[in-house]
């Protein structure tokens, strides 16, 4: 094990066990806003340094689902909208929410129907991500979805969305030159190629 002197972060070569204990101490947890979707609350905590301080966390309520998917060509399907929270208009793949009582296939298979019409017959699990995990528990689970099949799609009422046809390739370039900024968008399409290239995904 290396040891950063400045930094005080310890570079582990080894993974770390998941018995080794929690060296975060909370010693109050007050919630200073709730709604449908999160919970923000205010902690008061102790370092792993022995240090006091104080934490602010955001829960989310809801499992974060991502689709790629892919038709026989190779092409790929992108969800375009304006994001409130950072007043730009983006792009990225189907994405939605799902509850704790969900399966998340399931929720993968309605959230792709309803921005896009599309169906699928081959899903494949692609990976789990945790969204930005120094100030929230959010949890987002990948799929690939194949074998489609094409209707009519069914957006949320709050939802105005725009649907692009495009090749795979061209939208990991998108992800790479900035044009998709998306993390959950971003690591499923880079993880997509990854498997594609290893011949684990077959188009």
């Amino acid at each position: 094990m290396r040891y950063n002197k400045r930094s005080r972060i310890h570079l582990a070569l080894t993974s770390v066990t998941e018995s080794k204990p929690n060296p975060w101490q909370t010693h109050t947890i007050k919630e200073m806003y709730d709604n449908p979707w999160i919970t923000v609350t205010h902690r008061d905590v102790t370092a792993p340094t022995g240090n006091a301080g104080i934490y602010g966390m955001v829960h989310f309520k809801n499992t974060a689902v991502g689709i790629v998917p892919i038709d026989s060509e190779g092409n790929t399907w992108l969800v375009g909208q304006y994001r409130y929270t950072l007043n730009e208009y983006m792009w990225e793949i189907p994405e939605g929410g799902g509850t704790p009582q969900e399966d998340n296939l399931s929720v993968a298979k309605r959230e792709l129907r309803e921005e896009t019409g599309i169906t699928a017959n081959s899903w494949t699990p692609l990976l789990e991500l945790h969204t930005s995990n120094s100030v929230t528990d959010e949890f987002a689970v990948g799929f690939i979805a194949q074998d489609l099949q094409f209707g009519d799609c069914e957006p949320d009422d709050t939802e105005d969305l725009r649907i692009q046809k495009l090749p795979l390739t061209q939208a990991i370039d998108m992800a790479l030159d900035g044009r998709i900024t998306d993390g959950l968008a971003m690591a499923s399409l880079f993880k997509a190629k990854i498997l594609i290239d290893r011949g684990d995904i077959v188009i």
